[in-house]
């Protein structure tokens, strides 16, 4: 896990933040303030050019996901109050690494994903259909 990436009045992300997209094109909205997460700790799923984890999927945490991802090397359920970390239980929602939710999908171990928090830079890597298919909140129709 590394540091994050907060630092008073600083974004690099390559669209101002009040300006960032969600996967449907509508207004970026907070993932969560409780756990505080994203790179920035502000709740919001940024995408920054200094987070090469790409940590812009919302996610609705599964003791499935959490598991699968200690197995992989990233323990998201230990506290870490160096890091601004609080360790993670089933249904906080957190800001994931797109290339490890992708990896969990692959493993049929993908936490839901909160469509209106995630980020629309997402979309360069998985479809939309595939986050519509794992949507925590489903599309009205």
């Amino acid at each position: 896990m590394t540091p994050p990436l907060a630092m008073a009045g600083v974004s690099d992300a390559p669209t101002p933040p009040e300006d960032e997209r969600n996967v449907h094109g509508d207004p970026l909205e907070p993932c969560s303030t409780d756990p505080m997460t994203g790179a920035l700790r502000d709740g919001e799923c940024h995408a920054l050019l200094r987070d090469p984890g790409r940590h812009e999927v919302c996610a609705v945490m599964t003791e499935a996901f959490l598991e699968y991802s200690r197995a992989q090397g990233n323990d998201l359920m230990t506290p870490r109050p160096d890091l601004q970390f609080p360790g993670l239980e089933p249904g906080d929602r957190w800001c994931v690494c797109v290339p490890r939710w992708l990896e969990a999908a692959e493993a049929d171990r993908a936490p839901p994903v909160v469509l209106a928090a995630t980020n629309e830079s997402v979309l360069d890597m998985v479809p939309r259909s595939q986050l519509e298919a794992h949507a925590h909140d489903p599309p009205d129709d």
